[in-house]
């Protein structure tokens, strides 16, 4: 968690390179596309360092469930007698919604990473050479931003590749296309920690995850329990944690929380975000919508659908 704050600062701190990006369509010379290409290689070296930081909470979080799930003791037990593990996968869980809110409040991410893409695949075109006398057209069929041989935009295809090699700008841009790509990562990886752990009983993770969000929710229902939040940011903070919990549950839990034998009150959740002012709550609610698995399935109450109805 030492390095989730500077990924944070990464991401509230993109800028985007829109201007020079839209300045090298329209006006297609060598000055703009160079001015283009050495704005959109930083921004991609930063979403690099996001998109690698997923990968150590992927890695992470299963080893904090395995604690807080298995064992002889009951997950509530486990719960009371590790608080610091908790309160630690309180944290992801704050960091991801965090990340995830500034991630759909930021386009400019994907037009960069496209724009990187695009330009990339022609500058490996133009070091092969095209066939004689054709012409190579992107993905999208325009031919503006296509690079001949005689280019030199300050980056040789070396360095680069140095910065994102092709694989991995494939996966990056799988990452970055989800709405709410952080929780995403940490929704499979506790599916997946529930499939390869057949020794550890499902009802333990649900259990764990459900007690979890019940204690967020009882904590921000009390005005005695709200009154003793010294700052507005540890009510956010519950605030957060409950609507990941939440998600974590209904992937893991094959119903899904959304169904009243649920052991969560999403509803009771739900109508706690509506009452927040919308800067508060409106990302939040935007994950329960997009990042769940269950929500538009038969079972889930309709008036549950309509109190998430965007």
């Amino acid at each position: 968690m030492e390095k989730s704050e500077s990924v944070l600062e990464e991401i509230q701190s993109y800028k985007g390179a829109g201007k020079e990006i839209r300045e090298a369509i329209s006006s297609p010379t060598e000055e703009a596309r160079q001015k283009a290409w050495a704005a959109v290689i930083p921004l991609v070296a930063k979403l690099r360092r996001c998109y690698e930081f997923s990968m150590e909470l992927e890695a992470v979080v299963p080893k904090i469930l395995a604690r807080l799930c298995a064992g002889p003791h009951s997950p509530s037990h486990n719960l009371e007698t590790q608080q610091a593990l908790v309160k630690q996968l309180a944290q992801v869980l704050e960091f991801v919604l965090k990340f995830d809110e500034h991630k759909m409040r930021t386009p400019a991410i994907q037009n960069d990473f496209s724009y990187y893409r695009r330009t990339l695949s022609r500058r490996r075109m133009s070091s092969r050479g095209p066939p004689p006398g054709d012409e190579y057209r992107g993905e999208d069929g325009d031919s503006e931003l296509g690079i001949d041989s005689s280019d030199h935009l300050g980056h040789s295809l070396l360095d680069v590749e140095d910065t994102v090699t092709n694989e991995l700008a494939n996966r990056m841009s799988l990452f970055y296309a989800h709405a709410t790509p952080m929780l995403k990562v940490l929704s499979e990886a506790t599916t997946r920690f529930v499939a390869e752990n057949a020794d550890i009983p499902i009802e333990n993770t649900t259990e764990t995850l459900g007690t979890m969000a019940k204690v967020c929710l009882r904590m921000l229902e009390s005005p005695n329990l709200l009154a003793q939040f010294e700052r507005e940011e540890t009510q956010l903070f519950v605030l957060r944690v409950m609507v990941g919990l939440v998600i974590l549950y209904d992937h893991v839990h094959p119903q899904g929380a959304f169904v009243k034998a649920s052991n969560v009150d999403v509803k009771g959740c739900v109508k706690l975000l509506k009452d927040q002012p919308p800067a508060r709550s409106e990302g939040l609610l935007n994950a329960l919508r997009y990042t769940t698995k269950h929500l538009n399935e038969e079972g889930t109450p309709r008036n549950i659908k309509n109190l998430l109805a965007a």
